[in-house]
């Protein structure tokens, strides 16, 4: 029998959740690189108590956006059944909305998918290998051009994310749709 696993503390879990919930919201409002001290103080507890729960900033921003990256995998996942143009349309519109939710989220998504030691890395991975996926069943189906690749399409939602919190969403909507269609097949020559 291995030792006992202990609970955390309820006054520890309520401290993690309203650190969360506080560090959501700052991150709407403010971005990913609001002040750590600021989000700790909002929630009512020392900076040390952030620290303990998160040692970085990456860690704090990969919790908070754990139950959303659940959501953002299972519809990823679901493109599976839709016809693959639709799908890879629809996966890249997802991830730039997801990406554009806080500013200076599409730099750390960016940042940790080559970063294996980032806490954010193994969701970026697992976004790259959707759109991978995407964009195969999109070339075998002859709706893609062959040489496109997963790592475009992961570079195309970052910018499509960069453009939507530095410029609008209407002009990330317009960039992600005519580089689309540059990546599709000229059906005019088939």
């Amino acid at each position: 029998m291995g030792p006992a696993v202990r609970r955390p503390r309820a006054d520890a879990r309520r401290n993690y959740d309203r650190l969360l919930a506080t560090a959501d919201t700052v991150f709407r409002e403010q971005g990913t690189g609001a002040s750590l001290e600021g989000i700790a103080r909002r929630a009512g507890v020392a900076i040390g108590t952030l620290y303990g729960h998160f040692p970085n900033r990456r860690a704090l921003v990969g919790a908070v956006l754990r139950e959303r990256n659940e959501s953002l995998f299972d519809a990823g996942d679901a493109l599976a059944e839709s016809p693959p143009e639709e799908a890879l349309r629809r996966w890249i519109d997802l991830v730039v909305e997801h990406a554009a939710s806080y500013q200076g989220l599409a730099e750390l998504l960016a940042d940790g998918v080559d970063d294996e030691a980032s806490e954010l890395h193994a969701s970026c991975a697992r976004m790259a290998d959707i759109g991978e996926r995407l964009v195969t069943r999109a070339v075998e189906a002859g709706v893609v051009r062959q040489e496109v690749t997963g790592a475009d399409v992961f570079a195309l939602m970052n910018a499509g994310a960069w453009t939507w919190e530095h410029a609008s969403a209407e002009q990330a909507a317009r960039l992600v749709a005519y580089t689309i269609d540059g990546l599709l097949v000229n059906r005019r020559s088939a």
